[in-house]
């Protein structure tokens, strides 16, 4: 138990420490314009076109780093800092969530699979963290609970652990079109690939500390049998 309390802070901390590193770097490459000096929306909406790609929609979304492609309404969303942005990171994360475009109409097989899960992801994270609860309370004279909200909680970690090749092949396909279509230069576009790396690896902490979290529940239940 004290080993899985370990793993679960240090995957805390690494977090913590992945989320600063990428606020920064966001806000560093934010300070550094493009040539051809096109805005986080002319550049989703040219990599769409070069996609073939004339069914989704760019809009702006408030907040910050709140960019996603929405495949029920196909749109591409981008933050207020992207969306009218002429930088290196709205260039970045611009072509990225239309990679997400492409993948989807590609029928790229991860995304389906993340898609499809969507529905049970939410209904489980509506009732998972009550149950989990009332299961660790319980867990003596009805294990079985804590047994549901382990079954609940693993599929919010399978969701964590596809959303990896999803998020890793759409930045791969940002990256090849920016330089294609010499959106970036030799120069700057090391610093959108920076960028990407650093986003991704947000997905990469967090499909971690789901699974500790997964463990820990796990090790709770096996302890009881145990006793």
């Amino acid at each position: 138990m004290a080993f899985s309390w370990i793993v679960f802070i240090g995957v805390a901390i690494l977090s913590y420490i992945v989320q600063s590193s990428l606020q920064s770097k966001f806000e560093k490459y934010s300070k550094v314009g493009l040539s051809n000096g096109m805005t986080g929306r002319e550049v989703a909406e040219k990599m769409l076109r070069d996609n073939g790609i004339y069914d989704v929609r760019v809009i702006s979304t408030p907040g910050m780093l709140t960019d996603h492609y929405n495949p029920s309404d196909k749109t591409v969303n981008l933050s207020e800092g992207v969306y009218s942005s002429c930088s290196v990171a709205a260039a970045a994360v611009a072509a990225h969530e239309c990679g997400h475009a492409v993948q989807h109409a590609r029928a790229y097989a991860p995304l389906q699979m993340r898609s499809a899960l969507v529905p049970v992801v939410q209904f489980s994270s509506s009732i998972m963290s009550w149950i989990l609860l009332a299961g660790i309370i319980m867990v003596n004279s009805f294990p079985q609970l804590l047994l549901i909200g382990i079954c609940l909680f693993a599929m919010t970690t399978l969701f964590s652990f596809i959303t990896l090749p999803v998020e890793i092949d759409a930045s791969r396909r940002a990256l090849v079109w920016l330089g294609n279509a010499r959106i970036t230069d030799p120069y700057n576009h090391s610093q959108a690939k920076d960028a990407l790396k650093s986003a991704a690896y947000t997905y990469v902490v967090a499909a971690l500390g789901s699974l500790a979290t997964l463990v820990y529940y796990i090790m709770i239940y096996m302890g009881r049998r145990e006793e």
